[in-house]
């Protein structure tokens, strides 16, 4: 039960009753000092508000809650083009060819293969093999022997190759490999292979025993050679890398890891890069400019084989904190470009589903091969294309059908006579432009952009989660913006999924809103959320608009809870309630002394409401000479 206080002129500390003096002073203790500035000022400099601006993208995507200003350039998922400081806009545009022949007759099937043969992009619906007919979104069936073709069997892997300087797209299918020069004839093989490479001046294929063969001519004899020390099923893909002395040499990924293969002594051997099992592991493994990316569900590994020993980095989209529960997927397929590596995310898998990926493999990069399998439950996953540039990780397409793979990728100049990444999804082809000359987005010409985006910023809470916040204004600067391309401001609070929409900007220049009608809101934890659209137009000059986001800047206050402080002088003039001036001397300095807070109050309070548990933090005129212990003392105490 709290102690009251009922007389005037009295207190209670630690147990005991004081006359006063005279009254208590009363003041606020939980105030922060004023800052220092010294030099010029900054935005940060005034003394009553703190400033956090956002203006650099760059960090990527996976920081749900920021620790600190290395956080300032992170996002927790965002859809929008990360790459550059003070320019947040859409994502390119993703075009889908139609699924369609050149008199409209329609095509059907998952994608099963993407290839390029020269300038023309190959693409296979089901067993069926066509190709992009440019400028027209359209497609040409493949013919053989005057006929239309079809392979054996379903695809499992494709790879462009050049024998006697002439360029072959060869497919692997079940029992079997198939490959061409022309979209005229189709030649069949019954040497059965999965995974497809080239290396050495050969064709390599690997079936799903781990059997390793070659050939030396495109129609030659296959030629046995290693076989993998694993069970049947293990092999997830065949690709070239570099080994410790820095020679091009086969890798198969496995289940549970990389292997090397020894082609003096025709053998694999397994390499440092052991893994536990996992039934993805490996799956679209690549080379990427020095290094050998291998995915393991969410995760990515770097594996450099030096030559003294082997450095291995995770730096999957799973690392910090990644990916919010509607994004979660495994890594299927991988493709090199010039700035990026780009990642296949796959949602989900249906289990009733022949869900087949495929890869690319040319030069110095390679795209991915994949497997079926429920990795969560049917239809409640979406897809998505990420990109890592060795800084961060961003969002390059999000699927528009739940439950469904990205079925292959790859990266080419042919189809549409640029640079671009190609993928098959819910049987349509996509295709996006990658610029690799002029990336700053207030220089691109001729980018064209998606109609919308968003862009949710990491959990803030200023670094100091016990400290309430009082959210004053937040100021958007945004070029390019009109009626039709526009920028929607939301925010939450506290961990909450509730956004609250602070406006729509619709012009170019500062947007200035304040919080709460400039009363200002109060926070422990804040973020911000950006949908950027441009109008819904098909015209060339339209989709190439986009808001440009430069800067988000907010104002916000800490506000520490209220903590008092009190000053009161106590009379030791005489006895009081029972106690000497003695005994009053003595439990006053016991209450200095105490190592734990003391009880302290002046008033009557039903409710104990100012009943304060304090510190004594200064104390005079405590002591005096000789036999008197009558006198006075001042003290103060204040709450912690």
């Amino acid at each position: 039960m709290a102690n009251k206080v009922v007389d005037k002129n009295e207190v209670f500390l630690n147990g005991v009753y004081y006359p006063l003096m005279r009254p208590i002073q009363s003041t606020l203790a939980s105030i922060y000092p004023a800052k220092v500035v010294i030099g010029d000022t900054t935005r940060d400099s005034q003394t009553r508000a703190s400033v956090v601006s956002w203006s650099d993208w760059r960090g990527g995507i996976g920081v749900e809650r920021m620790q600190g200003s290395a956080d300032m350039d992170r996002a927790w998922w965002s859809t929008l083009n990360l790459r550059h400081r003070h320019h947040l806009v859409l994502p390119a545009l993703a075009t889908a060819t139609d699924a369609k022949l050149l008199d409209d007759t329609a095509i059907s099937g998952d994608i099963t293969f993407l290839a390029e043969l020269g300038t023309v992009m190959y693409a296979g619906y089901g067993q069926d093999p066509h190709y992009y007919q440019l400028g027209m979104q359209r497609w040409t069936r493949v013919t053989s022997g005057g006929n239309n073709y079809s392979f054996p069997s379903t695809p499992s892997d494709a790879i462009t190759v050049q024998f006697g300087g002439t360029d072959y797209v060869v497919v692997a299918h079940g029992g079997g490999y198939s490959y061409f020069s022309s979209a005229t004839t189709v030649t069949d093989k019954t040497t059965d292979a999965k995974y497809l490479a080239f290396w050495d001046d050969r064709l390599w294929g690997i079936d799903d025993t781990g059997q390793l063969w070659y050939i030396l001519t495109i129609g030659g004899t296959p030629e046995n050679d290693a076989k993998l020390p694993l069970p049947s099923g293990h092999v997830n893909d065949l690709f070239v890398g570099r080994d410790s002395s820095g020679e091009l040499i086969l890798y198969a990924a496995t289940k549970t890891g990389l292997y090397a293969h020894d082609s003096f002594n025709s053998r694999w051997v397994e390499t440092e890069f052991k893994l536990p099992f996992h039934e993805f592991n490996g799956t679209g493994s690549v080379r990427w400019r020095d290094s050998i990316y291998t995915p393991s569900g969410l995760g990515l590994y770097k594996y450099i084989n030096g030559s003294n020993n082997a450095v291995i980095t995770v730096m999957g989209p799973d690392r910090d904190d990644g990916v919010p529960e509607g994004q979660r997927g495994t890594i299927k397929m991988l493709a090199g470009s010039h700035t990026e590596l780009i990642a296949a995310l796959d949602g989900t898998t249906a289990p009733e589903e022949a869900a087949t990926h495929f890869r690319h493999q040319q030069g110095a990069t390679a795209g991915a091969t994949g497997h079926q399998s429920a990795v969560i439950a049917d239809s409640t996953g979406t897809s998505s294309i990420l990109a890592w540039n060795d800084v961060g990780w961003q969002v390059k397409w999000v699927a528009d059908t739940a439950g469904r793979a990205v079925d292959h990728m790859m990266v080419t100049n042919a189809g549409e006579g640029d640079y671009r990444l190609w993928w098959g999804f819910n049987g349509q082809v996509y295709h996006q432009m990658i610029p690799f000359d002029i990336t700053n987005p207030a220089q691109l010409v001729n980018m064209e952009y998606a109609t919308s985006g968003y862009h949710e910023t990491p959990w803030f809470d200023a670094q100091q989660v016990e400290v309430d916040k009082v959210a004053l204004k937040l100021k958007v600067e945004v070029n390019d913006a009109s009626s039709n391309e526009t920028v929607v401001v939301q925010y939450a609070t506290d961990y909450s999924d509730s956004y609250t929409s602070m406006g729509t900007i619709t012009s170019s220049g500062t947007t200035t809103y304040t919080f709460g009608s400039s009363l200002g809101t109060a926070f422990r934890s804040i973020k911000f959320k950006l949908t950027l659209a441009r109008e819904a137009g098909t015209t060339t000059a339209i989709k190439k608009k986009s808001p440009d986001v430069v800067s988000v800047t907010l104002e916000y206050r800490k506000k520490l809870e209220a903590k008092y402080g009190h000053t009161v002088e106590v009379n030791l003039n005489k006895p009081y309630k029972g106690k000497t001036p003695m005994q009053l001397r003595e439990s006053l300095v016991s209450a200095i002394e105490s190592n734990t807070l003391v009880e302290f109050t002046f008033r009557d309070d039903d409710g104990g409401d100012r009943n304060y548990y304090v510190d004594v933090t200064s104390a005079t005129g405590i002591e005096y000479s000789g036999y008197d212990e009558r006198g006075a003392s001042r003290i103060t105490v204040v709450e912690p």
